[in-house]
């Protein structure tokens, strides 16, 4: 019955994945002054380009006059907000771009305020962990064309990795080889005015961005349980959904975050059936909006193929289904922590259509 069941969720897909592309991957050496860090980028993309790009995603994510009032804010407070290493990144951005600081600064902002994401972590019979993600945002088509998969190197050696864009210092997807996976999913539907309460946390109460705390724990966790308590217990600038996937049976995690403190932990439950989680970007103990059915497309898919039958192949093709994938998803990513050569990401440049 299980065989039958998964032959007929692989027979029943219909997926236009033939466009779909892998990023460009640059390296990025943790060894190198933080302020020439960033500068591979411009092997893969040309400044002028970048500074136009930058400029399109500031314009639609932040309105004109907020941007207005932001820039001098930002100038003059730019200590404040910008903790080391980040902050010379962005100075050293701002330099390759040949462009403004206030506007790297925004532009990082700009992407903690928007990203529409799914992400699944899961258990097969035999123990093993996956973990995959969907990545959407509203300004998807200049989003494409800057994603890129990032080495992060210490040492010679590939300390973690992720899939980012080209600009933005921080992760929403990321690799810590044979430790944990870790993606961040926004919690609920934020607006541009709440841009205002992101700014306060990071000016006024020294918060962390998410996805700098993202990368900081990939970067500084010694394994799964350091990463979810870091995740945990670390103040950020707004609330967020971390999902984290470890390199051992059971080590798998929702964890819904206020700015301050956990707002609950969702582990992972395979002895008593439940060897999934999936996370979109609302409360798993609440229904999500009746307008957004990515949930329950998720949840019908996995239970479809079955723990007997989830690995990273069948994984991507539930985040292949729509509306799971739609038009405003710029990226897929398949991953798990015990095999890390097996990261993989896909770029979707036209969406995703198929059904169930």
């Amino acid at each position: 019955m299980m065989v039958v069941r998964a032959a007929a969720l692989l027979l029943g897909l219909v997926v236009s994945c033939s466009s779909d592309f892998a990023p460009p991957t640059i390296s990025i050496n943790l060894d190198d002054p933080a302020t020439a860090r960033w500068e591979p980028i411009l092997t893969v993309f040309d400044a002028d380009y970048l500074k136009r790009a930058a400029a399109e995603v500031i314009d639609s994510s932040i309105p004109k006059w907020l941007h207005y009032v932001l820039k001098p804010l930002v100038k003059t407070s730019e200590m404040f907000i910008l903790p080391e290493p980040y902050g010379e990144e962005l100075r050293g951005l701002a330099a390759h771009f040949d462009g403004s600081l206030s506007d790297v600064i925004m532009l990082n902002f700009a992407y903690e305020v928007s990203a529409y994401c799914t992400s699944i972590v899961a258990q097969d019979t035999d123990g093993n962990l996956f973990h995959g993600r969907n990545l959407d945002y509203p300004h998807s088509p200049i989003l494409r064309n800057l994603t890129i998969n990032v080495d992060f190197l210490k040492d010679g050696k590939v300390a973690y990795s992720g899939t980012s864009f080209a600009g933005y210092v921080g992760l929403w997807t990321g690799q810590s080889p044979y430790k944990f996976t870790v993606s961040g999913d926004q919690r609920g539907k934020d607006h541009w005015w709440n841009f205002w309460k992101n700014v306060v946390s990071a000016f006024l109460l020294g918060r962390s961005p998410v996805s700098w705390l993202m990368r900081e724990t990939l970067e500084e966790a010694e394994n799964f349980q350091d990463a979810v308590m870091r995740l945990a217990k670390v103040p950020i600038i707004t609330g967020v959904y971390y999902i984290v996937g470890g390199a051992r049976a059971g080590e798998g995690v929702v964890i819904t975050r206020d700015r301050a403190s956990p707002a609950d932990i969702w582990p992972l439950d395979p002895l008593n059936g439940q060897w999934f989680r999936v996370e979109t970007n609302f409360d798993h103990w609440r229904p999500p909006p009746a307008t957004d059915h990515r949930r329950e497309a998720a949840n019908k898919a996995m239970n479809a193929t079955g723990q007997g039958f989830i690995n990273m192949h069948t994984l991507y093709q539930v985040l292949s289904l729509n509306p799971v994938c739609n038009e405003i998803t710029v990226y897929t990513t398949t991953m798990s922590a015990a095999t890390p050569e097996e990261y993989t990401t896909f770029v979707r440049p036209q969406g995703c259509h198929g059904n169930l």
